[in-house]
């Protein structure tokens, strides 16, 4: 985009009105639930007329175009990207409804990908929806807006095609920021040798704003003496403002707070921005590390930002401007799981309830492709509004993932068919076995429960699984590299421990679909009994 940034072609942020750039980017926070809903019901029937007029917008609607949200409910089913992939997976223009600026890509089952189109509509909103999220995360009250144009940012995210890298992308051709490391220079490099180049130039210039996946930034905290060290013994120490940074912040931290030197005492951020579904997790290591309460969205490829957090940087209320937003409640969620025929009943925002659990189903504005469409996400309603805030509209986390896949560190999707497939080309000869994403210093784990028929050493079973979920999943493969750690755990169960859980459960008058635990994201209880019946083999 040439000329000037979206930022500085806003007057208002030219004068500095403050309350008009607050009610511009996040005036959705003071919205009433009947506001949110009128918003949502008119931008649905927008979207359903230009989803009428296109093949891919026809094959899932049928033969009869929806005249209203409830008969758009009643008539329309629920989908998942199989509904869409013969014509996505070929980046079919000629079916969209309107045509797409780019194609992100994230992962499909099984480590293939799923790519999604975005129209400039998208884009522009996805793009004022993260100024926004700058705003809130920089601020410390309701209707503050510290963001300043000119701030340095430092990227630590995936780039493109992935989305948060799309996202990235254009965000900078929009807003005056400037980044550490140009963006078409960090994409052609590797990402420890991003990180390594970004961290020797922000010692000259500094750091305003920070965004990253979660994980990462624990990991580039935990990992931040071997960074200056190396830097400390490099040319770049003989900069004279590398040498007074770095020298007077390791004074502080030596002499006054008898600690070591942290990322936050070189780079007083004023925001941080994270990505990833484990960011609670991680909330306080961040902010030991990097001195800020990480501001958390909730997103994804095929729906853009959804949810986010508001000023105070707990909760997160709904944005009504992208999707429209329908939930199905657990109980049809699992009846749904039970007979594959059955087609779940969903309420909308204003039907939620407090303290439930829903799966959330998207349908995109703006040309977007997706209808009704199945993300496999699902949220929890902590309260009906926010007291603190004086937000009125539901306040959500995310919980986890509804279906078999285990999402690590918010960058690779691992399902059962991949995991069960790495397992049999290890060669190895297993009784059964079954996974839990399971956390070991607040890092994400996949941790492998398996009953061998050989004998073997658990590091010797974790070596050949993991080496051959690199070859199966690009995505865990990069997940390695990023971090530098081995994302998988192996504990062996003694022989018997799966017969004997089956005879429990029956006795227990278990039915047949259930004298097994499940193979991905084993509730914790199956996992302890498993546990405490092989300690009796």
């Amino acid at each position: 985009m040439q000329g000037k940034s979206l930022l500085e072609r806003d007057e208002l942020f030219r004068i500095g009105d403050t309350e008009k750039i607050w009610q511009k980017y996040c005036g959705f926070l003071d919205l009433s639930l009947e506001e949110f809903m009128a918003i949502q019901e008119r931008l649905l029937m927008e979207q359903i007329d230009l989803a009428w007029n296109s093949k891919l917008g026809r094959k899932i609607m049928g033969n009869q175009k929806p005249k209203s949200v409830e008969e758009f409910r009643r008539i329309v089913p629920l989908t998942t990207y199989e509904d869409y992939e013969p014509y996505l997976s070929e980046k079919r223009e000629d079916v969209l409804a309107e045509k797409p600026v780019f194609w992100a890509r994230t992962s499909g089952r099984g480590g293939s990908l799923k790519w999604v189109p975005y129209t400039l509509r998208a884009e522009e909103e996805a793009c004022k929806n993260m100024i926004g999220a700058w705003i809130l995360a920089s601020a410390e009250r309701s209707h503050e807006v510290n963001l300043r144009l000119g701030g340095r940012m430092l990227f630590n995210l995936p780039q493109r095609p992935y989305f948060s890298g799309w996202l990235a992308y254009s965000l900078m051709k929009r807003i005056n920021f400037l980044t550490i490391l140009p963006m078409d220079l960090s994409e052609r490099m590797e990402f420890q040798e991003r990180i390594a180049e970004s961290f020797k130039i922000a010692l000259r210039t500094g750091v305003d704003y920070l965004a990253s996946l979660s994980s990462i930034l624990v990991k580039l905290g935990e990992d931040f003496r071997d960074y200056t060290s190396e830097i400390k013994l490099s040319w770049s120490m003989l900069h004279p403002l590398v040498f007074f940074r770095l020298i007077r912040a390791s004074l502080r931290c030596k002499l006054i707070e008898k600690r070591d030197l942290l990322p936050k005492d070189l780079w007083p951020v004023r925001a941080i921005f994270a990505w990833g579904a484990d960011t609670s997790i991680y909330r306080e290591q961040i902010l030991h590390h990097w001195g800020r309460i990480p501001y958390e969205i909730y997103g994804a490829t095929e729906a853009g930002i959804i949810a986010m957090q508001n000023w105070n940087k707990e909760w997160m209320s709904f944005i009504p401007y992208n999707n429209f937003l329908e939930f199905v409640p657990e109980e049809e969620r699992l009846q749904g799981q039970r007979d594959r025929a059955h087609q779940p009943a969903t309420l909308l925002l204003n039907e939620l309830k407090e303290g439930q659990t829903y799966e959330i189903i998207i349908t995109n504005f703006h040309g977007m492709p997706f209808l009704r469409y199945r993300l496999g996400d699902l949220l929890r309603v902590v309260a009906l509004r926010d007291k603190k805030t004086g937000t009125n509209l539901p306040q959500v986390l995310f919980q986890s993932r509804a279906d078999d896949i285990v999402d690590l560190a918010g960058f690779t999707r691992l399902d059962e068919k991949t995991i069960w497939q790495a397992i049999a080309n290890t060669g190895l000869m297993y009784e059964d076995w079954t996974t839990r994403k399971e956390y070991e210093q607040n890092s994400p784990v996949l941790h492998l429960y398996i009953e061998l028929k050989e004998s073997r050493e658990a590091k010797e079973v974790e070596r050949a699984v993991h080496e051959q979920l690199k070859v199966l999943d690009p995505d865990y493969r990069d997940l390695t590299q990023m971090l530098a750690a081995q994302p998988l755990k192996v504990t062996l169960l003694s022989k018997g421990t799966f017969q004997s859980y089956l005879e429990q459960k029956r006795k227990a008058g278990a039915d047949l679909a259930h004298l097994k635990p499940r193979h991905t994201n084993a509730p914790y209880e199956d996992v302890e009994e498993l546990i405490r019946l092989s300690s009796r083999g």
